[in-house]
């Protein structure tokens, strides 16, 4: 079966787009994969060692000014509002809560990705409520309600799995190695839920694209552009610090689930389109890194 692992991910960039209706209607079931992944995840890893890096710094800091500065240049230029905020969401959002499965194939050190996985999300459920203050439709709404909300959403999801692991790994040692035997199975359930999400996102095109292509088309221009901006200054910025996929995926990997609904409910919900596209571009890329790899 793991030779035919790197068509996995194409075959569910293709369902979704055929099965779009579909996919959608099970996209609830998105959240439970997810934690089932993280779980199988962190059981493999030593939490007690997990650490902040100074690659982790790097990334959070691209993050926070890079978001802004992009959203207040294309002001500048007069590029429409909505393309704008979906930059700003693009790059803010958060690090995907299932990006060690992924990386972890292709060579990434899982304690690198597991630590900023929980960092990188923690720093968005800070900084964002920071922006929607004044950026979006949700200005006048305190900021400690904006920051529940989103931390409510990162924490339920990767918080529960992360403390079971942890108790597991103080109080249950067996049962931990028992998931830890399973881990090879996370990836299927990722394409599982990939599935689901890439056939939600493209349904949202669809849904929100009659009369508005002319900002759909430049969202989609600037989603790919940014998609190799982030993957490309991840990995040097990851060699940088002896783990180039880690940075890679940890920057350019992104919850586009989280993207979108912040987008739908913090800014202009058009602007979500951008992370749409962006989850089809992030797995063309994640796919053709595994049949290249698998290729070697």
């Amino acid at each position: 079966m793991q030779k035919y692992r790197s068509y996995i991910l194409p075959v569910a960039i293709v369902l979704g787009l055929l099965l779009h209706r579909w996919c959608a209607m099970f996209s609830f079931m998105v959240p439970y994969i997810i934690f089932t992944i993280l779980l199988l995840t962190f059981s493999a890893v030593d939490i007690k060692r997990l650490r902040m890096s100074r690659l982790d710094v790097w990334l959070m800091l691209f993050q926070i000014t890079v978001s802004l500065g992009s959203y207040l240049i294309l002001r500048w230029f007069g590029a429409d509002s909505v393309v704008a905020e979906g930059v700003l969401i693009g790059v803010l959002c958060p690090v995907a809560s299932s990006v060690a499965v992924i990386s972890c194939m292709l060579g990434a050190n899982r304690e690198t990705v597991t630590a900023y996985t929980i960092i990188g999300n923690l720093m968005v459920a800070v900084v964002a409520p920071i922006y929607f203050s004044f950026i979006g439709n949700q200005q006048d709404m305190p900021f400690f309600d904006s920051f529940w909300m989103i931390l409510k959403r990162v924490g339920t999801v990767i918080g529960l799995p992360f403390f079971a692991t942890f108790a597991m790994q103080l109080w249950l040692p067996k049962a931990n190695d028992f998931l830890k035997r399973y881990k090879g199975l996370s990836f299927y359930l990722w394409s599982l839920a990939l599935l689901f999400t890439l056939g939600q996102t493209i349904d949202f095109i669809f849904l929100h694209g009659e009369g508005n292509w002319h900002n759909i088309i430049w969202l989609g221009v600037a989603s790919l552009l940014f998609c190799i901006i982030q993957f490309g200054f991840g990995r040097w910025l990851g060699a940088r610090y002896g783990d180039r996929i880690s940075g890679g995926q940890l920057l350019g990997q992104k919850n586009t689930a989280m993207g979108i609904w912040m987008a739908n409910y913090y800014l202009t919900p058009l602007a979500s389109v951008f992370m749409a596209f962006y989850s089809v571009f992030q797995n063309v890329w994640n796919s053709w890194q595994m049949w290249r790899m698998d290729k070697r």
